[in-house]
């Protein structure tokens, strides 16, 4: 009798084991599931974007109590479970944009992919130091003003030209991506670089790197800027080369244009006193080569003021039945009737 009571409370404890385990285990799955449930559902209302740095080293727990105090999501808790099941996971250092309500399990996965925040920055071939200006004020990144102040330093490219007033030409023509915290000088470095890694992939002349960048960087930047069609540059190169073998005067119009810009009284077009101003960039008033680039030229332009097509050309006019192209001419009696035709065109 005293066995079969004795196994029958153990039965019954047994019994209450097990369902107190069933209970346990139900509340489990209720738990996680909530807890799972959080974890994939979007969170968060953003009148304005918010920001989020995340410092190099960075504990998590750090990054979880910004995330939270910056309603990015709903607990700091739900992260660190996050970061809990996934403990090799590495947390990308960098600075994140939140404008859209994500799930912790999207924030966590958008530190952990690295996708910071950046805009780019578009220069297209031909653009100059005041053009870049330009397009870095819709940017929300490095300040305009800081950019020209920057780019009058020509520290950065002095190695590779000794004769460089400032960074002009240098700042090579590509997409760059810069941040909120990029500066004005990281930008300049980021720009002279790229160049630089350019000009060592092309094939000069006799190897001599740094003592013809100068000549043939400015040389490059007019070219860039007379003619948009690639193909037409080493004849507008060959033109300019054939014009300084001769003595003659460049008389490249954005030179002018250049020289106005830079004494801040360019007007949007060539008047008469632009062309006779004595400004060392205003090749109409002065022989040779300007002191410097007026733009920064693209690979095209480079090539072709390294080698210029062969040719007696002195002369070249817009052609206007032919956007983007232009007439070239050896004789002066040539090119003026070319001009004549051209302006005739213009006006009908």
């Amino acid at each position: 009798m005293t066995r079969n009571r004795a196994l029958s409370s153990l039965s019954r404890l047994l019994r209450l084991v097990l369902k107190i385990t069933l209970v346990l285990f139900i509340l489990a799955l209720i738990a996680g599931g909530g807890l799972a449930y959080l974890c994939v559902t979007p969170f968060g209302t953003y009148p304005n974007p918010v920001f989020v740095e995340v410092e190099h080293g960075a504990p998590t727990v750090g990054v979880a109590s910004t995330l939270e105090e910056q309603g990015v999501v709903r607990s700091r808790y739900l992260f660190l479970f996050l970061r809990l099941i996934q403990p090799h996971v590495r947390l990308q250092a960098g600075e994140y944009r939140f404008d859209e309500p994500l799930s912790p399990w999207e924030v966590f996965g958008k530190i952990q992919r690295g996708e910071i925040y950046y805009v780019e920055l578009r220069v297209p071939e031909g653009s100059n130091i005041f053009d870049i200006a330009g397009l870095l004020a819709g940017l929300d990144s490095v300040r305009p003003e800081a950019f020209r102040e920057a780019a009058g330093d020509p520290g950065l490219i002095s190695d590779l030209d000794p004769l460089a007033p400032d960074l002009e030409g240098y700042l090579f023509p590509s997409v760059y991506r810069v941040t909120r915290h990029t500066t004005a000088i990281e930008l300049c470095r980021m720009m002279t670089s790229k160049f630089r890694k350019v000009w060592a992939s092309l094939p000069l002349p006799g190897g001599a790197h740094s003592a013809q960048v100068h000549e043939t960087v400015t040389l490059a930047s007019l070219v860039e800027k007379e003619t948009p069609t690639a193909a037409e540059r080493p004849l507008v190169a060959s033109v300019f080369v054939n014009r300084l073998s001769q003595g003659m005067p460049l008389q490249c119009d954005p030179t002018t244009v250049y020289a106005a810009l830079i004494e801040h009284r360019y007007r949007g077009a060539i008047y008469k006193s632009d062309l006779a101003s004595t400004n060392p960039y205003n090749t109409y008033s002065h022989a040779g080569l300007p002191p410097g680039p007026i733009a920064n030229p693209g690979l095209a332009s480079l090539t072709a003021a390294l080698n210029p097509a062969q040719s007696d050309f002195l002369y070249f006019v817009a052609r206007p039945d032919a956007p983007g192209t232009h007439q070239f001419s050896t004789a002066l009696a040539d090119h003026q009737q070319a001009v004549g035709t051209y302006r005739h065109r213009r006006r009908h």
